[in-house]
């Protein structure tokens, strides 16, 4: 039970009675009688137990999009009930709205709908639904909050999809259903055409041309059916912001649309993520649908506050097989963590795989390193460009293992990585 700010305004008016009877115990009276009328007003309230409230399921949306919670409201009571409902969710589930005045006559029903806009990844859940009904003279309030299980998955935002048709588009061409044909040590023979200018002279098939009046090359397509396997570092580096996004959540958008893209080019895609322990492993049979399955494991993913043991993530990828595989490691290119960490077990990954270090780089480091404005500005210059250099040196230590080291603004880097799988694609290197 509580009471509302009329009870106030019904102590207030004390003062007529104190005025008139100037007696000590005056006041006292006059609480009292406020306190009897309250309580006669709170029972003489709708009863909270008739009522009835379910919650039908909100699924899944991807982060920065908005979903509704839909509550349905019963009153199995014999008596009309006016009712304030506030369907409370955990602050990152972003309800807002969330209060709702609904009339409900006996026996009958009303529905409550609250926006949602998700600023969180993974699972976001309800808090619980509160029900308030006034007395008649509206003085006292029954109030009750119900546990309504309810919850939403937001998943990653996949901001990069903007990047998809013109890299589809170029994939279609590499894959031959346009004009344009490839050739690269790896890709299988298409058909003969006659040779024009621009040609590889390396693709001249001899044995067709001696047949002919005319110069005859091979085309060729890139191969289908190959792995790539994205490996997602959630261990403590993976925390840090650069332009207030976690570089977890960046890598995810790298990874999504490189999925995307080698899924429409028949290619099977493989996911491993953790830190010090394997958090999550997905293998997919192929097609095209990989995206939401890929969505799904790594929504309620959160970064780990312990370094990568990546002898344990190299297990991992094995452990999905041991054919030849594109293996896209998402890690921040942080020196003493890739030297300490990385490093060792890099090779034995590049003895069976193409591997490919794709690093999201904080461009607040450039910016420092540029500025020159005064003093100090001099001092932190030198200090980002001493950061720059370590990490410039960690990349080429990489590089000299045999991995490519893709490192770039958080906005670049999904159509870089896009972009570095369809040249590796068109020269046959998967």
């Amino acid at each position: 039970m509580t009471i509302t700010g009329r009870v106030l305004v019904l102590l207030a008016l004390g003062i007529v009675p104190v005025v008139l009877q100037p007696d000590a115990l005056t006041p006292w009276a006059w609480a009292l009688v406020v306190a009897v009328v309250v309580a006669v007003d709170v029972a003489l309230a709708p009863s909270l137990r008739d009522l009835e409230v379910t919650r039908s399921p909100v699924g899944s949306i991807r982060l920065g999009t908005g979903a509704t919670s839909r509550l349905l409201v019963r009153n199995r009571g014999s008596r009309a009930v006016r009712l304030v409902l506030r369907d409370a969710w955990q602050p990152t589930a972003g309800a807002t709205e969330n209060r709702h005045h609904l009339r409900l006559a006996a026996g009958g029903g009303a529905r409550a709908a609250t926006p949602l806009l998700p600023h969180r990844r993974g699972d976001l859940r309800a808090a619980g639904v509160t029900l308030r009904v006034r007395g008649p003279l509206g003085l006292g309030v029954r109030q009750r909050t119900l546990d309504v299980p309810g919850s939403v998955r937001a998943l990653p935002a996949f901001d990069s999809r903007k990047h998809l048709p013109s890299r589809l588009a170029r994939l279609r061409e590499l894959d031959g259903r346009s004009a344009l044909r490839v050739r690269g040590q790896g890709t299988e023979f298409d058909s003969l055409r006659e040779y024009v200018r621009g040609d590889d002279v390396r693709s001249i098939d001899w044995r067709a041309s001696a047949r002919t009046r005319n110069v005859v090359v091979r085309t060729w397509q890139p191969e289908r059916d190959r792995r790539v396997v994205l490996v997602l570092d959630t261990s403590r580096t993976s925390a840090g912001r650069v332009a207030d996004v976690p570089r977890l959540d960046s890598a995810m958008d790298a990874a999504l649309l490189l999925a995307a893209l080698a899924s429409r080019a028949g290619d099977r895609i493989d996911f491993v993520a953790g830190d010090r322990v394997v958090r999550r492993r997905l293998r997919t049979g192929g097609g095209t649908s990989v995206v939401h399955p890929l969505s799904e494991a790594m929504a309620d993913l959160s970064p780990v506050i312990a370094e990568a043991d990546w002898r344990t993530l190299a297990g991992g990828v094995q452990e999905l097989g041991r054919r030849r595989a594109l293996v896209v490691l998402l890690t921040p290119l942080e020196p003493a963590s890739i030297e300490e960490g990385l490093l060792p077990v890099l090779p034995t990954l590049t003895r069976h795989h193409r591997v490919v270090v794709a690093s999201v780089r904080d461009p607040a480091l450039d910016a420092l390193a540029a500025d020159r404005s005064d003093v100090d500005a001099v001092y932190a210059a030198v200090a980002a460009e001493q950061a720059a250099a370590r990490r410039q040196a960690t990349a080429d230590l990489l590089r000299a293992l045999g991995a490519d080291v893709l490192d770039t603004d958080a906005e670049r880097l999904p159509p870089v990585l896009a972009d570095h799988y369809l040249a590796l694609k068109a020269r046959g290197q998967l």
